[in-house]
């Protein structure tokens, strides 16, 4: 090719170069100078002109990918909400007589039995009170028998004619008083005595105490200064509620009778080993918030769950169904909503609308958009485009549906 451009450069240059100089007003050794430039421009384009073209990539080059063909599952329907975890009883101690606070008899923090002293309100001025109410309570029961006496006399001066009827019906009123009287003052020692145990401040239940909001010493008032609390753990309560549209799904008003199980996962993405049970359903849906409200108890016999937790419940309800369940990362999103790559009878991908439920492990539900057989991929998803050719490498089961499978079946 150098030999065709040469020859032909510096035969157009003859031919042109006294013209040149007269138009452009050039010296000689000015256009030489030019084309020699020139002259140096055309060898590197025609080097380069001899190096091979390196052949693009086709566009339908196939690109391999991992595909698994789904088969329709039978699971019951579960739904899945975030709740927050209670004591089955959260008390709040207070004292039940007023004060001095003597001296707190618990270790804070730490688990008691029923009936275990907490506190000591000082004692003694209820003591004193006992034993005023003891006093008059025996001073009474003299009076009831002087009266007892008095009414045996009127009766027999009233069989011989002594006195008078009156007489002797003043005699009974004063024994009928004298005796309620005596019934009074015994409940006043009764009163007494329950005053003075109050003065200890015991666990109306087994769980575990909480910080002492008073310090010793302190003037306590009876039935509003707050002590401590004390919360049982086991069994523990979970608060959750699904809105409207969502009880529809699982078959309507939910409540004990209905509901086949109750899952608990904790924060940490474990699943919680005991199941629950419903023991409390909204007869309604809460008007302001559309929602249904419901609690479950779960055991907590080793207090892994501790009340003000949030974790997630999963509660399955309603007639079983057939699923489909895909990788979570095949299942992608658009402006139009979610949407997987199944592969034709040609291998080349497609995008394939899809209605999701929930999460079952790694795992999306599919309600709707996938058939029987179908060949979804599951990786290599960035290269994909509808119409892409697919090198298919053919997973029989994905490990991840394993252990959802299992759950369903238990």
């Amino acid at each position: 090719m150098t030999r065709v451009i040469i020859p032909g450069f510096l035969a157009f240059f003859g031919h042109c170069y006294p013209k040149f100089l007269r138009t452009a007003g050039i010296d000689k050794q000015g256009c030489v100078n030019f084309c020699c430039y020139g002259l140096m421009a055309l060898l590197l384009m025609a080097c380069n002109g001899n190096k091979p073209v390196q052949p693009s990539a086709g566009k339908n080059q196939a690109i391999p990918a991992t595909i698994v063909a789904v088969q329709p599952v039978i699971m019951p329907v579960s739904l899945e909400t975030i709740a927050q975890t209670e004591g089955a009883k959260e008390i709040e101690i207070r004292p039940r007589v007023g004060g001095i606070l003597l001296k707190r008899l618990y270790t804070e923090g730490m688990a008691v039995e029923a009936g275990q002293p907490l506190f000591l309100i000082d004692p003694e001025p209820f003591q004193n009170a006992l034993a005023e109410a003891k006093a008059a309570l025996q001073e009474q029961n003299v009076r009831v028998l002087r009266a007892k006496s008095d009414e045996d006399r009127q009766r027999q001066l009233l069989a011989e004619n002594f006195v008078s009827q009156r007489a002797y019906d003043l005699a009974t009123a004063d024994l009928a008083i004298a005796a309620a009287a005596l019934q009074a003052a015994k409940v006043r020692v009764q009163q007494a005595e329950l005053n003075l145990s109050y003065t200890t401040v015991r666990a109306p239940e087994k769980g575990v105490t909480g910080r002492s909001q008073l310090s010793e010493g302190t003037l306590v008032s009876a039935n509003s200064s707050l002590l401590t609390t004390l919360t049982q753990l086991s069994p523990i309560w979970v608060r959750f509620s699904f809105a409207d549209n969502e009880v529809a799904r699982l078959g309507g008003h939910l409540s004990e009778k209905n509901v086949h199980r109750v899952k608990m996962i904790l924060p940490d993405g474990s699943e919680y080993e005991q199941e629950g049970k419903i023991n409390f359903a909204a007869s309604k849906i809460d008007p302001q918030l559309g929602t249904q409200q419901l609690r479950a108890t779960f055991a907590n016999e080793d207090q892994r769950v501790f009340p003000g937790q949030f974790v997630r419940i999963r509660v399955t309800a309603g007639e079983p169904r057939a699923v489909f369940m895909v990788p979570q990362v095949a299942v992608l999103t658009s402006d139009r909503g979610r949407f997987v790559y199944v592969l034709n009878d040609n291998d080349e991908a497609k995008q394939r609308p899809v209605i999701v439920d929930n999460w079952m492990g790694k795992d999306w539900i599919i309600l709707e958009g996938l058939q029987t057989g179908d060949r979804v991929v599951v990786d290599n998803l960035i290269k994909l485009m509808p119409g892409k050719k697919i090198e298919p490498q053919v997973r029989d089961q994905l490990p991840s549906l394993q252990p959802g499978l299992d759950s369903i079946n238990n």
